[in-house]
């Protein structure tokens, strides 16, 4: 029976720590997220650069 009591407090002791130090929260990112490329304004400023520019288009806006 002393097994047993103990076997649970290390279980829940375990579980306690698991859940302070090492589990994802759910709504709290660890990483930053990733942003999708048309989403990305730098990434569409380079390609605006990078597209060879055709003789009828003007550089007004």
């Amino acid at each position: 029976m002393l097994y047993l009591l103990a076997a649970i407090g290390a279980l829940t002791i375990a579980v306690l720590l698991w859940r302070v130090f090492g589990a994802e929260r759910v709504g709290v990112p660890q990483r930053p997220s990733a942003v999708a490329p048309d989403d990305d304004p730098d990434f569409l400023r380079k390609l605006g650069e990078q597209r060879p520019k055709k003789p009828d288009e003007d550089d007004k806006g």
